[in-house]
């Protein structure tokens, strides 16, 4: 996974919440994917749900967007910022089902590593994490993958991003909502969420999605990828974490007619959720993403964890593209060039951001390239 940045911070009190970049606000246009987008589908999905226990909801947003006419996105701010400030253990919405189609109460399906998380904070957490899932409160942040050497983009990432008061990051959200057993349920409505978002994305430039292998196998995830939101053949899933050893023979048979009609699967094979090399083998993936360590390894081979498997030799075997993720500095992007590397992102290459007019940019710089025809991340396809 590509090295995160925290959530949207939020002040009790705030009007606007400070973008990528220090902006102080959204623009109200841009061309191509807009946040306003994002925005508009956050506050159809509150205002059309009808269960009772969200009237509260409902009307708290209708009051703020009378209050802000012509402008939509401080209105649903100010609503985010209500709800995660408020009182957990006192909120309207300690009660509230999560949003429409998600299971409470599910199996957690909590992922062995890197998202494990003692439940000391059960009951808060809980309710936390069931306010996010009824008002939606998260949006997608994208982040630009480039092809190497040229530099083109090719696609995107898509993470989640959350406003909350302490400013927590994504990565704590998911490990906390794994721990309650609500995982899968929070997975789910950012994949909803990014799916949404990464409509107005160009037919030409893949999106990736991040998803542990135990949510793959959830019957949710297929209905998503199959809605028509963004092409089958478009998508790269991202497996987070380990695959566990029962895990594989499940995740194969759900991931395989999927495959089948064109989506790609990446898998780490770096890190601490990386794939064993007979894992590897067996999902025989279209990407294998390789992390900090491995990139530091190329600079200064004293520093080099274990990877415990030859990822050049599988990716050969597997014909597998070779994605850097994490590049950040001049001398990092050339070691990884030098090494083959089809693809790299990192801070260096792109932020994620939220920010509508770097989604422009970022589009704009793609439409101009000829990534169509590349033999990367961007076409990766077998021989």
């Amino acid at each position: 996974m590509s090295k995160d940045e925290s959530s949207l911070p939020a002040a009790a009190g705030a009007e606007s919440s400070p973008g990528p970049g220090g902006q102080d606000s959204p623009p109200q246009d841009a061309e191509g994917p807009t946040l306003r987008c994002q925005v508009l589908e956050l506050i159809n999905d509150v205002l059309t749900d009808t269960a009772p226990e969200g009237e509260w909801a409902r009307a708290q947003l209708r009051r703020l967007l009378t209050a802000n006419p012509d402008e939509p996105e401080r209105a649903l701010l100010q609503h985010l910022i209500t709800v995660t400030t408020t009182d957990l253990t006192d909120s309207p919405a300690d009660d509230a089902a999560p949003h429409q189609g998600l299971r409470p109460g599910q199996d957690s399906m909590v992922p062995v590593n890197p998202r494990d998380l003692p439940a000391s904070r059960d009951r808060r957490g809980t309710k936390r994490i069931r306010a996010v899932l009824g008002s939606r409160m998260l949006l997608t942040a994208f982040q630009p993958i480039r092809e190497l050497p040229v530099g083109n983009v090719a696609g995107f990432e898509a993470l989640a991003r959350f406003v909350s008061r302490d400013g927590a990051s994504a990565d704590t959200w998911f490990r906390e909502a794994a721990a309650i057993g609500l995982g899968a349920d929070l997975e789910i409505a950012a994949l909803h969420s990014a799916l949404s978002a990464a409509r107005e994305i160009p037919a030409h430039l893949f999106v990736a999605f991040n998803l542990s292998p135990a949510t793959c196998m959830d019957p949710r995830v297929q209905a998503l990828l199959e809605s028509g939101q963004v092409a089958l053949d478009r998508i790269v899933i991202e497996l987070a974490g380990r695959v566990v050893g029962p895990e594989l023979d499940g995740l194969m048979r759900a991931l395989g007619p999927l495959r089948q009609r064109g989506l790609r699967l990446a898998v780490d094979g770096s890190g601490a959720g990386a794939a064993s090399r007979d894992q590897i083998l067996q999902l025989v993936p279209d990407i294998i993403k390789l992390d900090r360590n491995f990139i530091k390894g190329l600079i200064d081979p004293g520093e080099a964890q274990s990877l415990g498997v030859d990822v050049v030799e599988l990716a050969e075997q597997t014909g597998a593209a070779l994605s850097a993720e994490g590049i950040e500095s001049q001398a990092e992007l050339a070691a990884v060039t030098r090494a083959g590397m089809a693809v790299g992102q990192g801070y260096l290459l792109g932020r994620p951001s939220v920010h509508p007019l770097d989604w422009s940019a970022w589009i704009i710089e793609a439409a101009t390239a000829d990534v169509q025809g590349s033999a990367g991340y961007g076409n990766p396809g077998r021989p």
